[in-house]
């Protein structure tokens, strides 16, 4: 698998057993895999939000927030995991791919899953002050905007949001 190859064997997912809660259980798995990157982002000293994209059930991306380590304000955990994925795949349509990602997305972050033609966003905390999709802009309600994803808020939001609070709290804590 190509996630496993990327990221090492530590990451790869777990085979399930298949149930009436499968897809819960997966959605579930492959946030947990988001949150992963995000505690990896924040160790080394990025704003901790981490993403995974997956297509017919397999990682096909994964990363944490890259701006400092690049010195690019557009490495965003979002649009890192498109570039990687439409990188792999050759193309720069990811239509059948669910994306999952700790924080809602920025402007920035939602334009790049509307233009890549991402099927589902799943996100955990949502972020009242930079966020788009439920909050502030809210990209996908307007008229220019040419595809919205299926929206799921609140997957591990407490978990998320903790994660950021911890970050930021410690930050303040260093002289």
């Amino acid at each position: 698998m190509l996630f496993a190859c990327l990221f090492g064997p530590s990451y790869q997912v777990a085979p399930l057993r298949l149930s009436g809660n499968c897809r819960i259980v997966k959605t579930n798995q492959f946030m947990e895999l988001a949150l992963d990157q995000a505690r990896a982002a924040g160790e080394r000293g990025e704003v901790p939000i981490g993403a995974v994209l997956v297509i017919d059930g397999a990682v096909i991306a994964a990363s944490g927030n890259r701006t400092r380590e690049l010195n690019d304000v557009t490495a965003h955990a979002e649009v890192a995991v498109i570039r990687m994925a439409c990188d792999e795949l050759g193309q720069e349509r990811l239509t059948g791919a669910d994306l999952y990602v700790t924080l809602e997305p920025c402007t920035m972050c939602a334009a790049a899953i509307s233009f890549a033609r991402i099927r589902r966003l799943y996100y955990g905390a949502e972020d009242p002050k930079g966020g788009a999709v439920d909050n502030g802009v809210r990209f996908y309600t307007q008229p220019t905007c040419h595809h919205a994803p299926d929206v799921y808020s609140g997957l591990q939001e407490t978990t998320s949001a903790d994660i950021l609070r911890t970050f930021f709290a410690r930050k303040r804590d260093v002289p």
